[in-house]
């Protein structure tokens, strides 16, 4: 078997997120033509957020238990259980069909909470100096999906009927299987201290207190966050403001997901060894927060693609270096149950962000945007004076555990 590599792992990830990305813009039109309503719909999104919620952490702890390759291969081969049960769903109608959607979107949220877990893997492979640079690799997967995913959903919905896209993911992730099986090496190392079993609850308790790794976690669910309430209102606020269709709309969404991408894939490492780790995670809750506040009130294309240019850049750049930041502070043998407490965070923040942001969007259209950016800036406020301006104990080594 070939040595643990990055490469590896990112094609491992970027394929299962393309799967992610051929379903996800399909849902609410499924959704609907089964009879679906406005809760109904929202619920079917967020039981896959939920779910990861439950069970990241889980399978961050089994991870580092019994090794990162079973418990990546078990999430891709779930996943394409998942999306084979989404395809026999869209040729359903009636109750009968959400009731199986719904369970396709459970049982997808349970194995897709493994990519807490190819962070760990990357966390194991990377040196210290390049442990940010590293991260950005799952985010540039992300937004590499996500621009490839839709596409390819249209496409096969077109050419093969509604159950072709579901089919192709189902597709995507066995072969994702398949690959991992031959070409997926262990990263994990075998080391005197053994990983640390924990009850749920006690796992959450233990990494929350760890004091600069809380922050981070807790920085991390704010900006993730934010980052749902524009996604689940960006659409609705352009449709208003620029009366724009859905394929414009897919435009934008595409030039976000391409600047994302690039700056995470490329220009991490440079931006962490000129300013580091902490002052870049602050500096980025703070372009976001710009962004935030300025998008409701452009009248022109240009001034749009400006502000989804910072936007881009702001929350493109936040991920790799807070998970980073948490990877070094943690100890070895937890670097899996840690990250997937940081995963579990974020899922929850994608739980709650789209019920806020669609409440109070009927107030104002402006008023996701605006609170948003607010909570950006307190955020970005926080970590400058936390992390850059008060010593991070232990920053570089991980913080030590007490069982």
């Amino acid at each position: 078997m070939k040595k643990p590599s990055l490469l590896i792992i990112f094609l491992t990830v970027f394929l299962d997120l393309i799967g992610f990305g051929i379903v996800m813009p399909l849902l609410p039109i499924y959704g609907k033509t089964m009879g679906a309503q406005g809760f109904m719909i929202g619920a079917i999104f967020a039981v896959f957020s939920l779910m990861q919620f439950l069970f990241a952490p889980a399978w961050g702890r089994l991870s580092d238990r019994i090794g990162r390759r079973p418990v990546i291969l078990i999430g891709n081969a779930g996943s394409a259980i998942a999306y084979a049960l989404f395809a026999i769903a869209s040729g359903m109608s009636g109750s009968t069909g959400l009731i199986v959607l719904m369970l396709s979107r459970v049982f997808a949220g349970i194995c897709g909470a493994t990519l807490s877990v190819a962070s760990a893997y990357i966390a194991d492979i990377s040196p210290p100096e390049k442990r940010s640079k590293s991260m950005g690799l799952i985010g540039m997967a992300f937004g590499l999906g996500f621009i490839f995913g839709p596409a390819l959903g249209s496409f096969t919905a077109s050419k093969f009927g509604v159950q072709g896209p579901g089919w192709t993911a189902a597709l995507f992730c066995g072969a994702n299987f398949l690959l991992g099986c031959f070409i997926l090496a262990e990263s994990r190392k075998p080391t005197s201290e053994e990983a640390v079993k924990r009850p749920r609850m006690a796992q959450w308790t233990h990494t929350l207190r760890l004091p600069t790794v809380g922050f981070l976690i807790a920085v991390y669910f704010l900006a993730t966050f934010c980052f749902t309430c524009f996604e689940t209102t960006f659409g609705l606020l352009v449709n208003d403001r620029f009366h724009y269709d859905q394929t414009k709309i897919g435009y934008l969404f595409t030039y976000c997901g391409l600047l994302a991408a690039f700056l995470q894939g490329g220009a991490i490492g440079r931006l962490v060894k000129s300013v580091g780790e902490p002052r870049l995670i602050s500096l980025s809750l703070i372009v976001t927060a710009i962004s935030l506040a300025l998008l409701p009130y452009f009248t022109t294309l240009g001034g749009l693609l400006l502000g989804l240019g910072l936007f881009a850049a702001g929350s493109g750049i936040n991920r790799p270096p807070t998970f980073g930041m948490i990877s070094l502070l943690s100890p070895a043998n937890e670097q899996g149950q840690t990250l997937g407490v940081a995963q579990s965070a974020a899922s929850l923040a994608r739980i709650l962000g789209p019920l806020f942001a669609t409440s109070i969007y009927v107030i104002r259209p402006s008023l996701p945007y605006l609170v948003c950016g607010a909570v950006a800036l307190i955020a970005g406020v926080l970590a400058w004076y936390w992390l850059c301006r008060a010593p991070v104990k232990g920053f570089g080594k991980p913080e030590q555990s007490s069982v």
